[in-house]
């Protein structure tokens, strides 16, 4: 029988908690099995949320459009009354991305497909806020908006947005990370718009932004889902494995220097003087 979600969050936590305790006690080998555990149960957290927000009921509005989004609803059409925390907004846009993104293409994705406007003041201090909540109660809540982390310096990668509930190795940052992930927000994308009966023109705009950015994949003015798909993953081949190379070597450091927090929010790097001797 599958865990319920809210016991998979208690085993997330609990298990967060033995890796960093093996870390401390030099027990490297536990630490790895833990990490391995913890990957698991974060995998099947995520496919836990998907089925509630896939069994949870249609919103009552005449111009939504039903359509699979990883459990969440896509529409064409904004509604400025939405009633979503920015939170919950940035999240299923992040969720839909499956990567760290800056906050302007959070905003274009959650236009394009779902209901409602996230008010980009509001943005501004939702990380900070996040980290504020998660300092007075850890792990009180099933996510966190958080930052990526540098994969040299595990400091928080400027503007760039992500989800605590994301492996290590999906929020590390490396060389080759902000194209790797670039390509797979296009691959992201191409799938919704191409899911779409009728995409609206925030869609279609957004398509042509990943596009134009992409050798062979627009014709002229021209930007066909499948080709745009095709162009991405093409290229993404090509990075891949050196990117996720350098970002599980960052993830494992992470996983052994950090607390909870700081895997999370980051390191806080100081500037340290110098005093001259003679």
């Amino acid at each position: 029988m599958a865990e319920s979600i809210e016991a998979l969050e208690r085993r997330i936590d609990e298990l967060r908690a033995a890796v960093r305790r093996a870390a401390l006690g030099g027990d490297r080998a536990h630490a790895r099995g833990l990490r391995a555990e913890l990957r698991r149960a974060e995998h099947d957290w995520e496919l836990a949320l998907d089925d509630i927000e896939a069994r949870a009921p249609d919103e009552p509005t005449a111009e939504r459009t039903a359509g699979p989004a990883r459990g969440a609803e896509l529409t064409q059409h904004r509604d400025t009354g939405s009633l979503l925390p920015v939170r919950e907004q940035v999240h299923r846009a992040l969720t839909l991305l499956t990567v760290a993104a800056a906050p302007k293409l959070v905003t274009a994705v959650h236009e394009a497909f779902f209901a409602g406007e996230i008010i980009g003041a509001r943005m501004t201090s939702l990380r900070r806020d996040e980290e504020r909540s998660f300092r007075a109660a850890p792990h009180s809540r099933p996510y966190y908006i958080c930052g990526a982390l540098t994969a040299d310096y595990l400091a928080t990668a400027r503007g760039l947005m992500a989800v605590s509930t994301w492996p290590l190795v999906r929020r590390v940052v490396g060389p080759l990370s902000p194209r790797v992930d670039f390509l797979i927000a296009a691959i992201q994308v191409t799938g919704q718009v191409g899911r779409l009966p009728q995409p609206g023109p925030a869609a279609l705009r957004l398509l042509w932004r990943f596009a134009a950015n992409i050798p062979g994949a627009a014709d002229g003015f021209d930007a066909d889902p499948a080709a745009v798909a095709h162009a991405a993953e093409a290229e993404l081949n090509v990075h891949r494995d050196a990117d996720r190379a350098h970002r599980e070597a960052a993830a494992d450091r992470a996983g052994f220097q950090l607390d909870d927090g700081a895997q999370l929010f980051g390191t806080r790097l100081r500037v340290i003087s110098r005093t001259a001797t003679v």
